[in-house]
């Protein structure tokens, strides 16, 4: 194994063991918020709040942290890269990591992970100013990370295939050629366009809020910043599942023999959904009588298209590479299909939450964390732990026990029963976002919880057998060459 390879091996691993750890430090806290609210155990509401700013915020940063280490393990054997900017962002990541924790649990800050404008403000005349102003810098720190990173990425990609436009492969959707770049290439191509531009209009409206708190003349308007704070959240949880599905692709190819091929129909597809991505925020702001309307019938179209794409491409891509390929079931390759399962499932319910007479009505129910939690907990988040396990085969010399597949199949048994529980609670109209919940909801959060249990011990398994791993990472010393980028 050369140098860089072991420096970014290393990159790598601390960036999976934190964000394992960090997972499940965020189901726990998941957890403690349902027995709260199904009347088992009582915590104050100011706790409430601030464990649910915690568990929504750190769940998707640690989703971004585990899905950016996939990408840069993969993007690194097609291209060299300087490991120093990925340590860049992790220790950017980590900072701000601090900054939040310190925020929310010494100061009292607990606005959720939206923040919208003008509640930091708010949180400031009550608690004091320091909680605020740490949770903006602690956020924008994390943004800063990330945008070194696309941006570096972007110039790399520049030199190695002529700029994002070919990444993203128009010389073959115009004619030129038959195939393009990598899949891993296409994927991290249209997550540095969207994340990027995602990450500019969240530091913009943070930047703003940071402003207003220290100086109160300095205002702005409510429904800008709600648009900026959306766009920033929604696009950045969905580039999440863009970075964590490269290991879908270089996997399940690895473990067939069979190459994804890029062909047209697979960069139209990425090419939509970097159109797409970028407009559907809206459908977060269907219920504001104050949106134009041609904003609003955006974002129901829009977030009915973003579907099909790649999603689909995917999916289907996924089934076909694996039909009659003899392929063996192992850890990563069975997290890997099951996540496909879980990312098509969860979009089920966002599509129906997308069409504005259901979206009048479900979307502050629990519905909407039903779906959410489904795409992230049975999609990126199993999409991480597959990659975990195939980092230590790959990497080193773990192999697979009887105790892992059991741990796969509770995984999913009970995510299925939480996000199930979820989906009933939106049905019956249980509000999201609330401490205290009436006598006839509690059941399904009970229920939640005992699922949310099961899966801690799951994922419990899924950390401390890759942490054991990562003590043989080193011992397969076999060299990894380039892969050829063409």
């Amino acid at each position: 194994m050369n140098n860089a390879s072991k420096i970014t091996n290393k990159g790598v691993a601390i960036s999976l063991m934190v964000t394992s750890v960090v997972i499940v430090l965020m189901m726990i806290f998941g957890v403690i918020m349902l027995l709260n609210q199904g009347n088992v155990v009582q915590i104050s509401p100011q706790l409430f709040y601030k464990v649910m700013t915690i568990h929504g915020t750190g769940m998707i940063g640690i989703a971004a942290l585990g899905g950016s280490a996939i990408m840069w393990y993969y993007l690194s054997t097609y291209i060299h890269l300087n490991a120093k900017i990925f340590f860049a962002n992790l220790l950017l990541s980590l900072i701000g990591v601090v900054f939040i924790l310190i925020a929310i649990f010494v100061f009292h800050f607990s606005d959720g992970w939206t923040f919208l404008f003008p509640l930091p403000a708010y949180s400031a005349n009550l608690y004091g100013k320091t909680g605020a102003l740490l949770f903006l810098f602690g956020m924008l720190l994390l943004g800063i990370g990330y945008l070194l990173m696309y941006f570096y990425l972007a110039a790399r990609f520049k030199k190695e295939y002529g700029g994002l436009l070919k990444s993203l492969g128009w010389d073959v959707i115009l004619g030129k050629k038959k195939y393009g770049p990598p899949s891993s290439v296409v994927a991290a191509t249209m997550v540095i366009i969207t994340n990027s531009t995602a990450i500019l209009a969240g530091a913009t409206v943070i930047v703003g809020s940071f402003i207003n708190i220290i100086n109160p003349a300095f205002s702005m308007d409510p429904m800008l910043a709600k648009h900026l704070t959306y766009a920033f959240g929604h696009i950045f949880a969905n580039c999440t599942i863009y970075m964590a599905v490269i290991a879908v692709y270089e996997i399940l190819s690895n473990y067939t023999g069979r190459p994804w091929k890029t062909n047209k129909v697979f960069l139209i597809a990425w090419n939509c959904s970097t159109i797409f991505t970028l407009m559907i925020y809206t459908h977060h702001l269907l219920m504001d009588f104050a949106v134009p309307k041609w904003m609003l019938i955006i974002g129901q179209v829009f977030s009915y298209a973003n579907g099909l794409p790649v999603m689909v491409v995917t999916a289907y891509g996924a089934l076909m590479i694996v039909y009659h390929s003899a392929i063996k079931w192992d850890f990563a390759s069975s997290m890997m299909f099951l996540a496909m399962f879980g990312w098509v499932a969860g979009a089920v319910p966002a599509i129906i939450d997308a069409t504005i007479v259901i979206n009048h009505i479900m979307h502050n129910t629990k519905w909407v964390p039903g779906h959410f939690h489904t795409y992230m907990g049975m999609g990126v988040v199993a999409m991480i732990f597959g990659f975990m396990y195939y980092f230590n085969k790959t990497e080193g010399t773990q192999k697979e026990k009887s105790l892992d597949k059991l741990a796969i199949v509770t995984y999913f048994i009970f995510f299925t029963g939480l996000t199930g529980s979820f989906l009933y609670a939106g049905k019956i109209s249980a509000p999201r976002r609330w401490a205290e919940h009436l006598p006839e909801w509690t059941a399904s959060d009970q229920v939640g919880a005992l699922c949310g249990i099961f899966i801690i011990a799951a994922a419990l398994v899924f950390t401390i057998r890759f942490i054991v791993g990562l003590k043989k990472i080193g011992s397969n010393t076999t060299d990894k060459s380039l892969k050829s980028a063409s």
